[in-house]
């Protein structure tokens, strides 16, 4: 049985160890500095196995020790930006959270992925590379699966087809700098062009970009968790099982779609030994144009949290 440990016993990092232990995929270690958080949770999934004898194992913790051997470290820890606060004193607490995570779960599994969820994501998965010294393939973010997700699920409702008959991509920083691939996204089979208004086209990009921020909206005292934690298990999946399924992941670039030396959401190649490979698809000049423009927004976060010159 494979093993993978979840830093961050918050809403989306239970709703991911609840759904990975369903699965069956791995024993899951579910770890927070709040350990009786994380152990009242796992003891809460282990009763469920009573009911459901094919779910994996979940052992709450907050001690490092209890992650040793992992094949997968999923980092969901820090704090969401709060009314008023700056993006860079976000970037400055998260990245201390990020890097103490990154240094005690390294030292329990040396052999490990590493998968940031955190937020900013992009700026943290490119500290948790820098951080960590591991080669760029083990790290890689969980974003441009949600922002998909919310794609998908945005054309489904608009047009009120079938979810199953949708397929698309978003690609980009993870935030309002994602890039919706509304060119290569399908219905049925047939573009998305051929059967959406310029008006429903428009509505689907809104709900796609401001997706995450609507549920914050109507929630008010938090945010999105269920599509988050769904999007983090169906990685792990990836990772565990050699899916070789193309997902828009937070990846290393080196040159691909014309970048290079960062991270930003692309469509990948998941598997046992982490990004197996970077999906160049054809996409048009206006996408090409808002995917630098995003890059270039990543870019200025680093250079701003004084985290690259």
């Amino acid at each position: 049985m494979s093993k993978v440990t979840i830093v961050g016993a918050g809403f989306v990092g239970s709703t991911a160890a609840l759904l990975v232990e369903q699965k069956g995929l791995a024993d899951v270690v579910l770890l927070d500095v709040a350990d009786g958080v994380a152990r009242g949770k796992a003891l809460d999934m282990r009763q469920m196995r009573a009911m459901d004898p094919g779910m994996s194992l979940v052992t709450g913790t907050g001690d490092y020790a209890d992650s040793a051997g992992s094949d997968l470290v999923v980092i969901t820890a820090g704090v969401a930006r709060k009314p008023g606060m700056l993006r860079e004193e976000l970037i400055a607490i998260n990245s201390g959270v990020v890097s103490s995570v990154i240094d005690a779960a390294l030292a329990a599994s040396p052999e490990a992925l590493i998968m940031c969820v955190t937020n900013p994501l992009d700026v943290m998965t490119w500290l948790a590379h820098k951080r960590s010294g591991l080669p760029a393939q083990r790290v890689f973010g969980m974003g441009g699966v949600l922002d998909s997700a919310r794609l998908v699920a945005s054309i489904s409702a608009e047009l009120d087809v079938a979810i199953a008959e949708v397929k698309g991509l978003v690609i980009g920083a993870h935030g309002e700098g994602m890039v919706p691939l509304v060119d290569e996204a399908t219905v049925g089979g047939r573009p998305l062009r051929e059967v959406a208004s310029d008006a429903q086209l428009d509505a689907i990009v809104e709900h796609t970009v401001h997706g995450g921020a609507e549920i914050v909206a109507l929630l008010q005292t938090g945010s999105a968790y269920f599509a988050p934690g769904a999007a983090i298990a169906k990685m792990v999946e990836a990772c565990l099982t050699d899916s070789d399924e193309v997902m828009s992941v937070c990846a290393w670039l080196e040159g691909e779609y014309g970048l290079r030396d960062l991270y930003l959401n692309v469509p990948v190649r998941l598997g046992r030994q982490g990004v197996r490979e970077v999906v160049e698809l054809k996409i048009s000049d206006a996408e090409r144009a808002a995917l630098e423009e995003s890059a270039a927004s990543v870019r200025a976060q680093l250079s701003e949290a004084g985290l690259r010159s």
